[in-house]
């Protein structure tokens, strides 16, 4: 058993790289949390997934686009989305003056 925050290694400096961190997980599931500072997709690059992702934002903000559409979906804090696999996605943005904390579910 394992005891901890969702919250904890989330203060500091302002990171380069986005940070993920493994939660929990097995074959067919894994939770983990992402913490975005600004960070966004790399011009062109697409997520293009084997396994649905579930994720709520529980702090920060973010934009999430989706090929086929020219609108981005916003989120605020307690927002949540489930993208199927295999839906092309990216990061538009994420704030820039707080931590965007994510918690994502892979699932088969």
């Amino acid at each position: 058993m394992m005891v901890n925050n969702i919250y904890s290694g989330t203060t500091g400096g302002r990171s380069e790289d986005e940070t993920l961190e493994l939660l929990a997980g097995s074959e067919n599931v894994k939770i983990k949390k992402i913490i975005s500072e600004g960070h966004a997709s790399p011009k062109g690059f697409w997520y293009d997934q084997d396994v649905d992702e579930w994720v709520v934002l529980l702090t920060g903000s973010a934009g999430l686009a989706f090929a086929g559409s020219h609108d981005v979906v916003a989120l605020k804090p307690g927002d949540w989305i489930n993208i199927p696999a295999h839906v092309r996605h990216r990061v538009e943005w994420t704030d820039a003056a707080e931590k965007t904390i994510w918690l994502a579910v892979y699932y088969r």
